[in-house]
Formats: C-alpha cells, sequence, structure tokens
C-alpha cells in the first residue's frame, strides 16, 4: 500500500514537472511570438484612436471597449480555431486568404488619402457605398464595426506570424500560444489606445492642480494633443498602407511572384548604398515607400470597383432588404 502511494505520488510529480516544464515552454513561445508581432501590434495601436474622433467625449471609453471586445472575439473565437484548422487541413489557403486582408487595408488607407485630397468626393463615395448615416447610434456602429474589421486583418496578421514561430509545438501549445499572444496584445493595444484619447481630460485636470509643474504638464497636454491626434491619424494611415503593401507583396512571393519583392529589395538597396547613412533605416524607409506605394495603386483601383460595381449593386440590393 505505501509502496503503491509513493509511486502515485511520484507519477503526480512526474506530471506536475512535465506541466510546470510546458507552461514554461508557452511563455517563452508567447514572449518570442509577442516580439516578433510588434511591428503590426504598434501600427494597430496607431490605426484605431480616428475611429473615436469626432465622437463626445463621454463616448469615447465606451466606444474603446466595444472595439477592443470586438478584436478579443476576432482572435479567439474566430482567428485562433481558423489558424489551427488552416494550418492542418488547408495551409495553402492561408496565403490568400491573408492577401485579401491585406486588399481591404489598401482600399482603408487609400479611402483615407482620398477623402484628405477631395473630401467631397470621398464623402460622396462612403454614402454610396455604406450609406448616408445621420443618426449618432448609426455612426458609432460604424465607427465601431469599420474598427472590427480593419483590426480583423490586423489580428489575422498577428495571429499568422504567431503561429509561424510555433510551427513545430503541438497542437495544444500553438493554441495556448495564440491565445496568450491574442489577450495581451490586445489588452496592451487598447489600454495605450484609451490612455492616448483621454490624455486631452487627463491634461485639463493636471491643469487644476496647485503645483506649477503639473498644471503646465497638464496645460501642455491639452494644447499639444490635437496635433499629435492628427499625426497619429497620419501615422496610422501610413500603417494601413505598409501593412496592407507588404502582406501582397510577401503573399505573391510565396504564391510564386517574386518580381515586385525583388524589385522593391533590389531599389531599397541600391538608395541605401547610395545614401551610406544608417543603411538598415534607408533602407527600411525605402522598403515601407515603395510597399505602400503599391498598397495606393491598389487601393485605388479598389475603390473604383466598390464604387462603379459594388455601390450599384448594393444600392439595388438595399431597398429589398428594408
Amino acid at each position: 500500500m505505501a509502496t503503491g502511494l509513493i509511486a502515485l505520488l511520484d507519477d503526480i510529480a512526474a506530471i506536475a514537472k512535465m506541466a510546470a516544464a510546458s507552461l514554461d515552454d508557452v511563455a517563452a513561445q508567447t514572449a518570442k511570438a509577442s516580439a516578433k508581432a510588434a511591428g503590426v501590434v504598434i501600427d494597430d495601436a496607431a490605426v484605431t484612436p480616428r475611429y473615436v474622433v469626432g465622437l463626445t467625449p463621454e463616448r469615447e471609453l465606451p466606444i474603446i471597449a466595444r472595439i477592443a471586445l470586438g478584436s478579443l472575439k476576432n482572435k479567439l473565437l474566430f482567428l485562433l480555431p481558423g489558424a489551427l484548422v488552416l494550418s492542418y487541413f488547408a495551409p495553402w489557403a492561408i496565403t490568400p486568404l491573408l492577401m485579401l486582408g491585406g486588399i481591404y487595408l489598401c482600399y482603408e488607407g487609400a479611402e483615407k488619402l482620398y477623402a484628405a485630397v477631395f473630401p467631397h468626393a470621398a464623402h460622396a463615395h462612403e454614402e454610396a457605398v455604406l450609406g448616408e448615416k445621420s443618426d449618432p447610434v448609426a455612426l458609432e456602429n460604424e465607427k465601431v464595426s469599420g474598427a472590427i474589421r480593419t483590426d480583423f486583418i490586423l489580428s489575422a496578421e498577428i495571429m499568422a506570424l504567431t503561429l509561424s514561430t510555433v510551427t513545430d509545438a503541438g497542437i495544444y501549445t500553438q493554441g495556448m500560444v495564440l491565445a496568450g499572444v491574442g489577450i495581451l496584445i490586445t489588452l496592451a493595444v487598447y489600454g495605450v489606445v484609451a490612455l492616448i484619447v483621454k490624455a486631452d481630460d487627463a491634461g485639463v485636470a493636471l491643469a487644476k492642480n496647485p503645483l506649477s509643474a503639473l498644471r503646465l504638464f497638464g496645460r501642455s497636454l491639452v494644447l499639444g494633443m490635437p496635433a499629435f491626434l492628427k499625426v497619429l491619424a497620419a501615422i496610422g494611415t501610413a500603417a494601413m498602407l505598409w501593412v496592407g503593401g507588404s502582406i501582397l507583396v510577401h503573399g505573391m512571393a510565396q504564391l510564386g511572384l517574386a518580381g515586385p519583392e525583388h524589385l522593391i529589395h533590389d531599389v531599397s538597396e541600391g538608395v541605401a548604398h547610395t545614401l551610406a547613412l544608417a543603411p538598415a533605416v534607408v533602407g527600411w524607409l525605402t522598403t515601407s515607400a515603395l510597399q505602400a506605394l503599391l498598397a495606393i495603386a491598389v487601393g485605388a483601383a479598389t475603390i473604383i470597383v466598390m464604387g462603379n460595381v459594388v455601390a450599384p449593386i448594393w444600392s439595388r440590393l438595399r431597398p429589398a432588404r428594408s
């Protein structure tokens, strides 16, 4: 009896050690995957604040909470199981699906440029595609839906990058790492976004503080946040174009059309060599700019298709559904 009990305790201890080692491996893999996806995470944080611009301050945090919840659902309910299923049964489908998401990011980014250069034409295009939203509730819902759609594409890229770091692990480890990265990144991104959009309110509170240093800091926040949000919106648009273009370039290379990727690489190396100043930075900036130019071209073509093909069809279907 005692021998059997000791053997059972030994087995339990062995299982506990294996579980601890497995959890350590998951934690290490999660940290590694999060670092690899950091670039897309920064883009996600830059893109999201523009969706609450123009809405009343009291609705900012609830909207961010809705987008964050939608982001978690994207990652945990759709992308995580979808990534595991596709990686085992249809890995060939991952690249085309990511490329479709890349086209959507190109469209979103090009649409923002279109609105900046031709605001009236862009507004008419948006009304033709989405319909006019005069109700504040409908406008808020549309902003939330748009943010969650964009987040879905960026999250898909994050999950794909994460999966690529744990391809040799078992399915349970892959699932736990994907879930860990998804939760950590969502909390980090939308925590930062909440701080950004409420920074002006914090500035107002600090400006009333009796300490002169805090008052000065608060006033600086209040005065500086409008310009900062404009810069962040521009960065968000650039990020959508860069990520969308990079997805398409890498996707084409994986499908056997490596010409654009090689051309961009050669041009970037040539520019970096010619300038001979911080070649790594110059090369990256050149690569990103060329990928963004490709994204603008793809996005412009998509705007034409959406405005002249999809919108007329949608306008005919819309009365039938009402």
